[in-house]
């Protein structure tokens, strides 16, 4: 069911592709969708949401089709779900709950069974006072109150709401930890001097396809949303002198809960520290420009913006149109791994920074500058020799000046103004 208001904002209204979007969540949680419904009106009824007609047509549908469970595409407060509830004699999501069933199916880590805990309690706290909503009233008026209301039902909803904030409370403490952890893992890489590229893009775009593609790994990748919940880093040889890690994130989409971000922060981080973003775009999708859009924002959201971002128009083969061209882009086809050799140039470009793969030889005498390569540098082999230390190294532009004079036969090159 969706609603397309005139005083809803307009990137909050149902159209066409949401509730096809809606469609293929409802399949991706395990559900059939039997009828689509949509209702234009002015504003949504402040009680039921959609109008009494309406909610009347949607109850003969279900009976007909023996449906057990509404799903509106918009948001919906928790006193117009009780209302729905009770009206329809049925079970009623909003999009958000929806989003957050299949995330509780497909989180495996227990990291993304955290994130997803946390953001149920968060999206459970406000429709709890809903659902007690009515005892709440009755009892604050200090009018009559049928017996058994006054006091116990106040008490039982403050009870609850202290239970599931100690709850939330626990579950970002545990968070934090996770957060540390990764700070940990990050300093390693820093260290150690291994860029980071982090894959983004709207659900369903090819990302798992393309990391499997570049990798050679066997991420699941399926043809539905949210296929990847939990964070995939692999290993990827662009070149002689350059590997990188690679993340897999979690897939963007439209109307994305507020509380499902925040609680998903400490995967999307990684974005934030990420040397480069790869955005997958999906162009064969006649969408592709408002999912490129939305993918933005949140980018924007998680502060990750001043990263340099290479979009990756995925599924070019399928793509009859003008393909866009510039140096931030590349076309590919991550099922068939065509444009894949153009990406890790573009890559390569935007990473080496002026690393160089370099053979010294250091005399024992110098034998401490072995613990700053060790250090500083990317050591590929060491070798003890009569003559000296003989090591193959990746070494960054700073530190090639300290250890040039020992690169066997190299002369510095001169400038023409120098002969």
């Amino acid at each position: 069911m969706g609603l397309a208001a005139q005083s809803m904002d307009i990137r909050e209204r149902s159209d066409e592709v949401s509730m096809e979007e809606l469609k293929a969540l409802v399949e991706t949680a395990g559900g059939e969708t039997v009828a689509i419904v949509m209702q234009n009106r002015p504003t949504p009824d402040p009680r039921s949401f959609v109008g009494e007609g309406k909610v009347q047509e949607i109850k003969e549908l279900a009976e007909n089709n023996d449906c057990d469970l509404v799903v509106f595409d918009n948001e919906i407060t928790p006193p117009q779900m009780r209302a729905l509830s009770d009206d329809l004699g049925l079970k009623v999501l909003d999009r958000s709950g929806l989003i957050l069933d299949i995330f509780a199916q497909r989180a495996r880590t227990r990291e993304g069974q955290l994130q997803v805990e946390l953001a149920q309690y968060k999206y459970l706290l406000p429709r709890l006072t809903g659902m007690w909503g009515h005892l709440v009233r009755q009892t604050a008026s200090g009018g009559p109150s049928p017996i058994g209301t006054r006091g116990p039902g106040e008490t039982q909803l403050e009870t609850d709401r202290r239970h599931i904030r100690r709850k939330i409370q626990k579950l970002e403490e545990e968070l934090a930890q996770v957060r540390k952890i990764r700070s940990t893992q990050r300093r390693k890489r820093e260290k150690n001097s291994m860029p980071v590229a982090a894959v983004v893009g709207y659900t369903n775009a090819g990302k798992s396809t393309l990391l499997n593609c570049l990798t050679g790994s066997d991420i699941p990748a399926n043809d539905r949303l949210f296929d990847t919940l939990d964070t995939t880093t692999r290993r990827l040889k662009i070149d002689e002198t350059l590997e990188i890690l690679i993340s897999d994130t979690v897939g963007f989409i439209r109307k994305l809960p507020t509380h499902l971000i925040e609680a998903f922060k400490a995967t999307l981080e990684e974005l934030r520290y990420a040397d480069v973003l790869i955005h997958v775009i999906d162009i064969s999708n006649p969408e592709w420009p408002e999912q490129v859009r939305i993918v933005d924002e949140l980018i924007r959201e998680l502060k990750a913006d001043d990263t340099p971002v290479l979009r990756v128009y995925n599924k070019c083969d399928k793509f009859s149109g003008i393909l866009p061209h510039g140096e931030d882009c590349v076309c590919i086809s991550a099922r068939s791994g065509e444009g894949t050799t153009e990406l890790l140039e573009k890559l390569s470009s935007i990473l080496d920074k002026g690393k160089r793969k370099i053979k010294l030889l250091l005399p024992y005498t110098a034998a401490g500058l072995l613990d700053t390569l060790n250090r500083e540098a990317g050591v590929l082999s060491t070798e003890y020799t009569d003559n000296g230390i003989e090591i193959e190294a990746i070494v960054k532009p700073e530190l090639f000046g300290k250890i040039k004079g020992y690169i066997p036969g190299y002369v510095d090159e001169k400038e023409e103004w120098e002969d």
